[in-house]
């Protein structure tokens, strides 16, 4: 895993972080209470990922009697040099 260093956070912010941290139930670090709050912040639940928008678009495509010919020529290999 990555790591990453935050300089400057005001006394009052890092304080609340150890608080915060120590008041959870599993009585968190606040190094993990950090790390959750950053996921939550840029990750959080209810963003519409990837995946689901394209199955969202094509949920309700009749691709029952569609077929595609699959190309069975051979390939060339990569040349790396």
């Amino acid at each position: 895993m990555a790591q990453i260093t935050i300089r400057q956070i005001p006394d009052e912010v890092h304080r609340a972080l150890k608080a915060q941290a120590q008041a959870q139930v599993q009585g968190k670090s606040a190094e993990a209470l950090a790390r959750t709050i950053l996921q939550r912040g840029l990750f959080p639940a209810d963003r519409v990922r990837p995946g689901d928008l394209l199955r969202s678009i094509w949920k309700d495509a009749d691709l029952e009697d569609v077929s595609f010919e699959r190309d069975r020529s051979p390939i060339d290999a990569a040349s790396f040099e």
